[in-house]
């Protein structure tokens, strides 16, 4: 067995997202594929501290990868934030033999796994989160398929919101970035976009660029406003007092964590849990897997939490010109 390590974990934690269950079969399946053996975590560190863990074999993944969310369940866990809980979290992983643990999840995910490697528990993190926040890569489990989700569902509110001659604000999910808003934005041909990453909460431009497309003949007007910002409801009855235009909020919320994963979550996924396995059969830990100039790579954990990241300014300068 490669650098001792005998048996991994995987568990999923934070928010699902479409595309853990392509990551948790393809860690499973490349794990006994080396001689190793698989426990699954159920409800992510919360299941860890309460001893939720079960053995998997090849057919506790069979046909999963084409279902959302994720078989081994997910949780917040506040005590795993405290010193206490995370020693607790190794040793229960040292009483179940788990030597090797992938953590699938956010950064709020890596932290805690980054806790239970300065304990001796060899860790590698993968970043599942439709947020696409994660700033060491590219992409992230989740996003096409919450973007196309949310992107769909768009297209069928601007329907409605042309028959009736009035503005659409659509509220989609992101926390504090903007990414889904920024690509439904361009995808769905808004005339507005509010990025938490660039908002001035001048609602008065918002107004005039509305005004100035009705008597240019336009007759409906999309607003994507990003979950970052939020108050849709509030800011649409503003509008419509402004500007006398009917004026209705659309909060597209949990439908864009759910439904079956794109192909694209599946295959980069699948790849990101194999690469994941391979990292702890080399004696790597504290390592996060990520896509980076059409590469899958991988950083120190700490390096990839350190990492800055931002709007892309050419996306948000051509949806600015697109919008006219």
């Amino acid at each position: 067995m490669a650098k001792g390590i005998n048996t991994i974990g995987v568990l999923t934690s934070g928010g699902d997202a479409p595309g853990m269950n392509a990551a948790i079969r393809a860690v499973v399946r490349t794990a006994i594929s080396k001689g190793m053996n698989v426990k699954g975590i159920q409800r992510g560190y919360a299941g860890l501290l309460n001893e939720e863990i079960v053995d998997m074999n090849s057919r506790s993944v069979s046909e999963i990868i084409q279902r959302g969310g994720t078989i081994l369940y997910t949780a917040r866990c506040e005590e795993f934030r405290t010193e206490e809980g995370q020693a607790r979290g190794a040793e229960m992983c040292r009483k179940h033999g788990i030597d090797g643990l992938v953590v699938i999840g956010g950064d709020g995910s890596y932290r805690g796994a980054g806790k239970l490697a300065e304990q001796g528990i060899n860790t590698v993190g993968l970043p599942g989160t439709i947020d696409l926040d994660i700033a060491c890569t590219d992409y992230t489990i989740g996003f096409d398929t919450a973007v196309n989700t949310a992107m769909e569902a768009i297209d069928k509110i601007r329907d409605t919101s042309t028959s009736h001659e009035r503005c659409s604000i659509i509220e989609v999910m992101g926390r504090n970035a903007g990414y889904i808003a920024l690509w439904c934005g361009i995808a769905n041909g808004a005339e507005d976009i509010l990025l938490p990453e660039r908002y001035d909460c001048n609602e008065q431009t918002i107004i005039n660029h509305i005004i100035e497309h009705r008597k240019n003949g336009k007759k409906h007007h999309i607003i994507i406003n990003a979950e970052g910002i939020g108050h849709s409801t509030s800011m649409a009855k503003r509008i419509e007092a402004a500007t006398g235009i009917e004026t209705r909020a659309s909060i597209l919320g949990y439908m864009q964590r759910g439904g079956m994963p794109s192909c694209k979550d599946r295959v980069y996924a699948s790849i990101m849990g194999a690469k994941a396995v391979e990292l702890l059969a080399e004696g790597k830990s504290n390592r996060v897997v990520g896509w980076r100039g059409g590469k899958f790579v991988d950083y120190d954990l700490y390096e990839a939490l350190a990492m800055q990241k931002d709007i892309c300014e050419e996306e948000y300068a051509i949806s600015k010109m697109l919008s006219q």
